[in-house]
């Protein structure tokens, strides 16, 4: 028998406790969640508003940009309550359902970012089979395969979390309800949870990453064949988007959750997922459509010409 007693509510430390620094962040946390979301359901009305935008390429980016909206907001308001109020407590039940919506969310996009860069295979290595290659047929099961991993993946860390005991303390040195910082304040043995985070998570990582490169790979091919230097600029112009996206977002998800439980250090890894939760979410559309000639033209059509957008069209155009 053991004398403790069980936790029931968390807290969330976050970044700092001095009240000019919480108003500072509140202020600009707001900003790149508003950012965020006008980025982000922008661009899913793009897609459903402009017929010539409906095609797979943009019906995956506008589920992608569903999944960032999503994903801020599990994070985002929850937090920005939090930086104006001296009680930062969230429920064991409110946590569990943070964390899981989190991860949900965080594997979803792994997987779609891989779906994404088979279709710009099929795209650019056999235009001409292009829409029987990636019928509807192809890409909604795509879609659904890769929202049903991301819950999949979510109920096995939130089962595994939440069945250790929270005794000792109820702190949890983080801005939201994360798998590291919660198993770090488990008064039990928490190996298997980090064996379950290090090889699910690693798999997931080198599984998508794989079809990305392989994926890339016979896109190179297919570029190296081009005689036409415009069609190679075309190419590198719609690839180079989601390149960049698959890097930055890949790149942070294996430095935080792919390691040695040792290396945990928890105030800078608060900072590193405050960054692939918040910031690549307000990124992706800036990444995906700014330098898109086809997303700026629709653009013009949807919202109209006004001098924001000619403004934005000048300077992103090549």
């Amino acid at each position: 028998m053991k004398n403790v007693t069980e936790v029931t509510t968390f807290v969330l430390k976050g970044f700092t406790d001095n009240l000019e620094l919480q108003i500072i962040f509140f202020f600009l946390f707001l900003a790149i969640y508003l950012f965020t979301l006008i980025g982000n359901l922008g661009l899913i009305v793009l897609v459903i508003g402009d017929s010539r935008l409906h095609n797979p390429m943009y019906y995956f980016l506008s589920v992608l940009s569903s999944v960032d909206a999503c994903y801020s907001s599990v994070i985002t308001p929850n937090m920005l309550v939090d930086f104006l109020s001296k009680n930062k407590v969230i429920s064991l039940l409110g946590c569990a359902t943070q964390m899981f919506l989190a991860t949900t969310f965080g594997t979803t996009e792994c997987f779609l970012l891989a779906a994404m860069a088979y279709d710009r295979y099929v795209a650019i290595y056999n235009p001409l089979l292009y829409s029987v290659s990636m019928s509807p047929r192809v890409y909604v099961p795509l879609i659904i395969a890769s929202y049903v991993s991301g819950i999949l993946h979510a109920c096995v860390h939130t089962v595994a979390t939440f069945r250790l005991p929270f005794c000792a303390s109820n702190e949890i040195r983080h801005v939201f309800c994360d798998i590291p910082p919660l198993l770090a304040i488990a008064c039990s043995d928490t190996h298997t949870n980090q064996l379950l985070l290090f090889y699910f998570v690693g798999s997931i990582e080198m599984v998508t990453i794989l079809i990305v490169l392989i994926c890339y790979g016979f896109i190179l091919l297919a570029i190296l064949r081009m005689r036409s230097a415009e069609g190679r600029r075309k190419v590198f112009s719609t690839c180079g988007s989601h390149l960049t996206g698959v890097s930055v977002f890949y790149g942070t998800i294996l430095f935080m959750y792919v390691r040695p439980s040792s290396s945990y250090a928890l105030d800078h890894d608060m900072i590193v997922s405050m960054f692939y939760t918040i910031v690549i979410p307000m990124l992706n559309p800036i990444i995906y459509s700014l330098r898109n000639k086809d997303v700026k033209e629709a653009m013009k059509r949807v919202f109209g010409e006004n001098g924001f957008i000619n403004t934005v069209h000048f300077h992103t155009n090549y």
